[in-house]
């Protein structure tokens, strides 16, 4: 199998939320590697810490200890580098499919014809082509996400952060997703670090899985996925590997 080199390392991270009265620790010790072009899946209960554990690596929570160094550089704060897709999609219900998705490259600066141009190459690459002038509220939940991977993509992240993106779609559309997160990343090439509480998305998408523990969060165990892709969820190999997974999990299973 061919070495990847280390694209981000998560050292020791632990988080506590401290008030006037108490302190909540929502993560402890997390330590894992990412490789450059992988697709790695955080798989762990809701509520136990995953959130968190990504706002730290995009660099918009304070870590309570630890180090996240990002192509040999700890970060501190916001790295142009990476770019995120939440659960919510966060779109501006205002503003057409094309102007949510130029808005990173509008702030920046670029003249409209080039980023026109490269924001058409993303809606087309995510199936939306013929929608640009669609405002949010004529959008379907599947597409809505599509807009914001594309909106995402745009802003050339060289590491692609996804909290939970489907987790409010019906299955078939999830699993629609999936399968074209999984295109645009073999297409695109890019490092992706997915966040679900699924075992069979995990399995499904992932080069290998992260398991988190419930709250606080800290690495259980972790699977290097060598399923051939495109995966059949109900192969022997698959169920297997869902098994031993799930023994291990403090998921609802």
């Amino acid at each position: 199998m061919e070495q990847l080199e280390t694209k981000l390392k998560v050292s020791n991270i632990s988080k506590t939320f401290f008030n006037k009265k108490d302190y909540f620790t929502a993560i402890e010790d997390v330590s894992f590697d990412v490789k450059d072009g992988e697709f790695l899946v955080i798989l762990g209960p809701g509520r136990c810490g995953k959130t968190v554990l990504l706002n730290i690596i995009a660099g918009l929570v304070e870590k309570t200890s630890g180090s996240v160094i990002y192509d040999g550089k700890e970060i501190n704060g916001v790295d142009p580098e990476m770019g995120m897709v939440f659960q919510k999609t966060a779109l501006m219900p205002f503003k057409t499919v094309m102007e949510n998705v130029e808005l990173g490259l509008k702030f920046s600066g670029m003249d409209k014809k080039k980023r026109r141009e490269i924001c058409q190459k993303y809606i087309d690459l995510v199936g939306l082509q013929g929608f640009e002038n669609s405002y949010p509220n004529a959008l379907s939940g599947g597409m809505k996400q599509r807009v914001g991977i594309a909106r995402a993509y745009a802003n050339n992240p060289k590491l692609l952060i996804m909290d939970e993106p489907f987790g409010a779609l019906d299955a078939q559309t999830r699993y629609s997703m999936q399968n074209e997160v999984l295109r645009i990343w073999e297409q695109e090439k890019r490092t992706v670090i997915y966040v679900t509480n699924n075992i069979e998305e995990a399995i499904y998408l992932g080069t290998r899985i992260v398991l988190l523990s419930k709250c606080p969060a800290s690495v259980k165990a972790e699977y290097t996925i060598d399923l051939p892709r495109p995966r059949d969820m109900v192969s022997d190999e698959f169920m297997n590997l869902r098994t031993k997974i799930s023994e291990n999990t403090d998921l609802s299973v």
